[in-house]
């Protein structure tokens, strides 16, 4: 309800781009462009093995999925909807998976009213499946380093074991990599069938650095002054 009640809340309000700011459009041309499916590798903690991230969380995309998750501008799910499909694609090699999203934390799910990465997968045409499920309470993630993250974390999750086939385990953001490695382990202690391992985005420290120059606001207006000019 809550979803909808945003969504609704746009048709009667101003709506600026959640990339860019510009007026009249969820998430502009240009901002569309600039969260473009750009599928890259990372290595996860341990022996959990890969994950392909769909995009860097950096620049127009970041604030995007910062509008969603901080805001509840949930009309802006479809413009990120093809990096996650370019990402589970790429973790599943093409072949039928069930994809199994790593939970949010119960107070942070009614806190927003929908969960980011279910509500992802679904703006891409992906039933998710919830396998996997919280133990145990945990620490907010934020201001822990990666030793940190992945003591906070080791033995949170737990799987159903009755999911049969081929799964990929999804999240929003990959940060250190810790809760997705959690939830490689939990899946396989489960004996579920992990084929891969998916994300959105992947924050700059687990992606190569971008090329020098003007940030992707300067970038976005150079870009849109030249079109209108």
């Amino acid at each position: 309800m809550r979803s909808r009640w945003h969504e609704a809340l746009g048709l009667v309000l101003p709506v600026g781009c959640a990339g860019c700011g510009a007026p009249g459009e969820a998430v502009c041309r240009l901002c569309r462009g600039a969260c473009r499916p750009a599928p890259h590798a990372i290595a996860l903690p341990g022996d959990a093995g890969t994950a392909w991230a769909g995009l860097a969380y950096d620049g127009v995309p970041a604030r995007v999925l910062r509008a969603l998750k901080q805001s509840g501008r949930t009309g802006v799910a479809r413009a990120l909807a093809p990096a996650l499909a370019a990402a589970l694609e790429a973790a599943s090699d093409g072949g039928p998976v069930w994809a199994v999203p790593v939970p949010q934390r119960p107070e942070s799910a009614r806190r927003r009213g929908f969960r980011v990465a279910e509500l992802l997968l679904g703006a891409a045409g992906v039933c998710p499946r919830r396998a996997l499920r919280w133990r145990r309470a945990v620490d907010d993630q934020r201001g822990l380093g990666r030793d940190a993250r992945e003591e906070n974390l080791a033995g949170a999750l737990v799987a159903d074991g009755s999911c049969a086939g081929r799964v990929v385990l999804v999240d929003d953001v990959l940060t250190s990599g810790a809760t997705l490695a959690e939830a490689v382990r939990a899946a396989r202690h489960a004996r579920l069938t992990v084929v891969g391992v998916a994300a959105l985005a992947a924050t700059p420290a687990r992606v190569p650095a971008r090329a020098a120059g003007g940030g992707p606001r300067e970038e976005i207006h150079a870009e849109r002054k030249e079109i209108d000019g």
